[in-house]
């Protein structure tokens, strides 16, 4: 872990410099001997002037480290507060330099951390770079892997174009009642006990996703319903509690949070999510954050809250029609003009679990028809890919834990290679090549809809308003007729989602575009070059 090593400054007065959107790292250690609940705050000034406030973290024994961002390079000034006031680590005062990265591979370095760009409708590093969102599901990936198999499936990823990985932070959760080594991320219930031995492997995962140039997005919570899962069964000040102690370990890593997975968000669920989402992020520096919701669920017209930044829903697991109208017809095509958030799909249908009503397992094709649909749904931001036996981090093929209903998942090694994750690196390398960013839906494109009754043939469109660009997702081949005779000033192109080849589109007379099989094809008209 070159990266880390070079360019994060790990203890108090440490004289490496801290590169510019790095992270800087310090540790204290209390002179006698005090509670671990004894809260830690450092004061960083800029070199500009610029005051930031962060927590820090207990880290075993005596043991507290605090970690930050800079961002801005100079001279900064910090300096710690303890509650109550306890020798070695208040008052305790330092400096380090922080500089750019020169020639930095990793795109964090080079374009700074993530934000929602002011457009509200897609993801951009803070130099204006979009940030395209191409996630993979790996929830238990950090919890159960070995260090040299982690990096064997970033460095695939990577490879692949994703840009994210999704996982969970805690255990116990249903899944996985505790890490490879047998720990846990905390003890006890009405006043929990935090283990610093199991976030000693988090660090170095999420340490070594960074290091691929890859967004963490960790789940602080597993919140369906059960008491294996900490995000239901914690009482809220705990939940609250240990979704601080995230935050003050992990919001200087290049981070998107989910505070909550596979909640229902309705009712006095959501009231208590919204008062944790306010206790943790409120009136604090965070990272960008997103609820995971349950599957084809939609709470987000009564759960509106200033600290949630983007808005993620899961499409699931079903095949029959009513969810695949859901996908492409449903709540999000309906609603997302009146919402000011990048929207994403952070769970569709994984590649080679059982559907839930055909009970046959989902393929790639099936897999890619949601992601297609699902991203011209609303103004693209991207959306995140999953495949059975990769989710589940499986050693060896088998039913993943209490989910015995999914079918036998493969070994995550095999389930790594299913062609769907090509599909998806043909999907990135695409949709980056154009002005991704300025599209929005826009069944107007289309003189009809060729699905008709049918939402298994449903065909998705989006454009610029400009009228310069316009992508259309053919989910079963056949003709499509585009409506203002556009094709006649803009050059046509078929895009192969299964290879990523391209070829040119002639349109009859009739402005008719007819695919070039009864495969799925992608459609793309751009404005000539002048």
């Amino acid at each position: 872990m070159l990266y880390c090593l070079l360019l994060v400054a790990r203890s108090a007065g440490a004289a490496e410099p801290v590169a510019l959107w790095g992270r800087w790292s310090a540790n204290f250690t209390a002179a006698t001997t005090v509670s671990p609940e004894t809260e830690l705050t450092v004061a960083l000034t800029s070199p500009g002037g610029r005051l930031h406030v962060v927590a820090g973290f207990w880290d075993g024994a005596g043991r507290w480290a605090a970690r930050f961002m800079p961002d801005e390079a100079g001279r900064w000034r910090y300096r710690t507060r303890s509650e109550p006031k306890a020798s070695g680590l208040d008052g305790v005062e330092g400096t380090f330099e922080c500089r750019p990265a020169d020639g930095a591979a990793n795109r964090f370095l080079r374009h700074g951390r993530v934000r929602v760009a002011s457009s509200g409708r897609y993801l951009e590093h803070v130099d204006g770079t979009p940030f395209f969102w191409l996630g993979d599901t790996v929830w238990n990936g950090p919890l159960l892997s070995a260090a040299a198999d982690w990096d064997v499936f970033l460095e695939d990823r990577a490879s692949k174009r994703f840009t994210a990985i999704q996982f969970v932070m805690t255990a116990p959760w249903r899944t996985a009642p505790v890490d490879a080594d047998g720990h846990v991320a905390f003890t006890g219930r009405e006043r929990i006990q935090i283990q610093p031995a199991f976030f000693a492997r988090m660090d170095a995962r999420v340490d070594a996703i960074n290091a691929q140039g890859l967004l963490a997005v960790p789940v602080m919570l597993w919140a369906i319903r059960g008491a294996e899962n900490p995000g239901f069964s914690l009482p809220e000040d705990q939940a609250v509690r240990l979704g601080r102690y995230l935050q003050a370990r992990y919001g200087a890593h290049h981070v998107v949070w989910i505070p909550a997975g596979d909640g229902t968000y309705t009712g006095e669920f959501a009231e208590r999510w919204k008062r944790i989402g306010r206790a943790v992020f409120g009136g604090v520096e965070h990272a960008p954050t997103v609820m995971h919701p349950a599957g084809m669920q939609w709470p987000f017209d009564g759960f509106d809250e200033p600290w949630m930044d983007l808005i993620g829903y899961q499409s699931g697991h079903g095949d029959d029609g009513k969810t695949l109208a859901w996908i492409h017809s449903g709540p999000v095509a309906a609603k997302w003009q009146a919402s000011r958030r990048p929207i994403l799909n952070l769970e569709p249908p994984y590649e080679d679990h059982v559907a839930y009503q055909s009970r046959e397992r989902h393929t790639a094709y099936s897999v890619r028809r949601a992601c297609w649909w699902s991203l011209l749904a609303a103004p693209p931001a991207g959306l995140t890919y999953g495949a059975h036996g990769v989710w589940s981090w499986q050693s060896f093929a088998g039913l993943p834990p209490a989910h015995g209903h999914t079918g036998v998942a493969r070994a995550w090694r095999d389930a790594m290679a299913l062609p769907g994750s090509t599909d998806m690196k043909h999907l990135a390398e695409l949709v980056t090549s154009l002005r991704w960013w300025e599209l929005r839906p826009d069944e107007g494109l289309l003189e009809s809809q060729p699905g008709g009754d049918d939402p298994a043939r449903h065909v998705s469109a989006a454009g610029t308003e400009s009228g310069d660009l316009a992508v259309v997702y053919l989910p079963v081949g056949g003709e499509v007729a585009l409506r203002g005779g556009a094709e006649k000033s803009m050059r046509a192109w078929w895009f192969d989602p299964r290879t990523g080849s391209r070829r040119p589109a002639t349109a009859a007379a009739t402005a008719r575009f007819a695919a070039p099989d009864g495969q799925d094809w992608v459609l793309v008209l751009e404005a000539a070059a002048r």
